[in-house]
């Protein structure tokens, strides 16, 4: 089972406060608070494996881990 992202749980305790309208109301900031959060998973796995794939083929390394960060992402929020 995954870890809960910190956006997730920030959703989950709006709407157990305000209910489903107030987190509908802001969908908009919701999805963009996912698209940074992704992002950061991105960078973060970025940095981890640059540091530590010396001698690798770098670009292909690269496209790799983006695509795996965006698995992660996507599991996370079930897309």
């Amino acid at each position: 089972m995954a870890q809960q992202t910190a956006v997730k749980w920030l959703l989950q305790k709006i709407e157990d406060k305000n209910g489903k309208e107030f987190s509908s109301y802001y969908q908009e900031f919701i999805e963009q608070a996912k698209a940074m959060e992704k992002e950061q998973i991105i960078n973060s796995d970025l940095n981890a494996t640059i540091r530590t794939a010396k001698g690798f083929n770098a670009d292909v390394f690269v496209l790799r881990i983006k695509e795996l960060a965006e698995q992660y992402y996507n599991k996370t929020y079930n897309k």
